[in-house]
């Protein structure tokens, strides 16, 4: 099983977007996919057109009160599942904090989902007790970012606080995100740091058809499909593929 968090310091950088045709077209290749959405804005469950089926869901798998594989729902797309979250997401970091292990929390419950080929978190913004948690139980971060100033000084921030607590750099990997080739800022800073080989190669661009999956409600393929930004994620699921599977 292949572990992989969708996440970035900031909000508002595609993150969900990126979770959501992701997993559609891991799904499409025929593997066995959970997304495990952990944002308590519940967007990717949203997408995916399930709701918790329990009151306080997402708080009661952390405590043990509720089994991961009851929590897991179908979605309509075939190899694909999904964990929705609700608002008691919010207190992950209260609970955590008071269960044992609280570090490795996460990465314990994640090691019964071994009959899945890959499990997607889509991850809240910010740094806390559940990102730890995040950090420790995947094989890789993904992190999306928009290629100006302080999206960058959130991904540096990130790449500090791993070094900080001895935590594996090696597992972030990013892409740029809303790129504007319009706009001088995105043009230069993705050259600069493809230049560095920091980032991988393949990009999401800025276009309404992802901005429409709301509208839509479903993933950029299932109303878009040969669309500018429905290759673009065909091109970083592919480099994605070679890299962290």
């Amino acid at each position: 099983m292949a572990s992989l968090a969708l996440y970035n310091l900031k909000g508002g950088v595609g993150k969900t977007a990126a979770t959501v045709n992701l997993a559609y077209l891991s799904a499409a290749d025929g593997l066995k996919t959970l997304v495990w959405d952990l944002d308590p804005q519940g967007s990717s469950s949203f997408y995916f057109n399930v709701q918790a089926s329990v009151k306080n869901e997402s708080k009661k798998l952390l405590t043990d009160e509720m089994a991961v594989t009851d929590a897991i729902q179908d979605s309509v797309f075939e190899n694909l599942w999904v964990i929705p979250a609700d608002l008691s997401a919010r207190n992950a970091d209260l609970v955590l904090d008071e269960v044992k292990q609280s570090k490795k929390k996460l990465k314990g419950i994640l090691s019964s989902l071994k009959e899945y080929d890959v499990v997607f978190l889509d991850a809240p913004p910010g740094i806390s007790l559940l990102h730890d948690n995040i950090f420790n139980a995947v094989d890789y971060v993904l992190m999306p970012n928009i290629p100006t100033t302080l999206s960058i000084r959130s991904y540096e921030t990130v790449v500090d606080y791993f070094k900080e607590n001895e935590l594996d750099t090696g597992k972030i990997k990013c892409f740029f995100s809303m790129v504007d080739h319009r706009k001088n800022l995105h043009h230069e800073t993705v050259q600069s740091f493809y230049k560095d080989k920091v980032f991988l190669k393949s990009y999401i661009p800025y276009l309404s058809d992802v901005e429409k999956m709301g509208v839509h409600q479903q993933p950029l393929f299932e109303f878009a499909n040969s669309s500018y930004a429905a290759q673009c994620y065909r091109d970083l699921w592919n480099e994605i593929k070679k890299t962290c599977l």
